[in-house]
């Protein structure tokens, strides 16, 4: 369904847009700062809890040749774009801006429990970095079921 801007002027912004927004950002930027240390673009990696080394030096590190912080680096990027497209007036009742922004949420959790898995039962390090991304797309997760009445609506 394509909404026209002059259906959604009136409606406000969607505040958990806002708030996917921002958290998105956040996640971008700690997952940035493991892929330059993963490229080797930083020295030594600062870890003031836990055992950040041990886990991006982990062979779980990476799926194949890709380094995690890139998935995270990607997966935060597209959230932040689908939640900034979200808040236009012409998308602020997009069905299908809802279930991408979900649909993203669901997966990155899914994948940042996977880690969070590894981390505790099979490398048994902790990485601080691992830790508040598996928060940020927790709460991600949390505010992006605001989408599923839209996604109910029948228009």
């Amino acid at each position: 369904m394509v909404v026209h801007p002059v259906e959604s002027v009136g409606v406000a912004p969607p505040r958990n847009r806002m708030a996917i927004a921002v958290l998105a950002l956040v996640g971008f930027f700690v997952a940035l700062y493991l892929l330059a240390h993963n490229l080797g673009l930083t020295g030594p990696i600062v870890c003031g809890v836990g055992d950040c080394a041990t886990v991006q030096s982990s062979p779980y590190a990476k799926v194949g040749p890709v380094p995690v912080s890139a998935i995270g680096v990607a997966g935060y990027a597209a959230l932040f774009v689908l939640a900034m497209a979200g808040l236009q007036p012409a998308h602020r009742t997009s069905r299908l801006i809802g279930g991408l922004l979900l649909a993203g949420a669901v997966a990155g959790t899914a994948f940042s429990a996977y880690l969070t898995y590894l981390e505790a039962a099979v490398i048994r390090a902790w990485c601080q970095y691992c830790v508040v991304s598996a928060v940020l797309i927790t709460l991600i997760f949390v505010a992006s079921l605001a989408e599923l009445p839209r996604l109910r609506r029948s228009h």
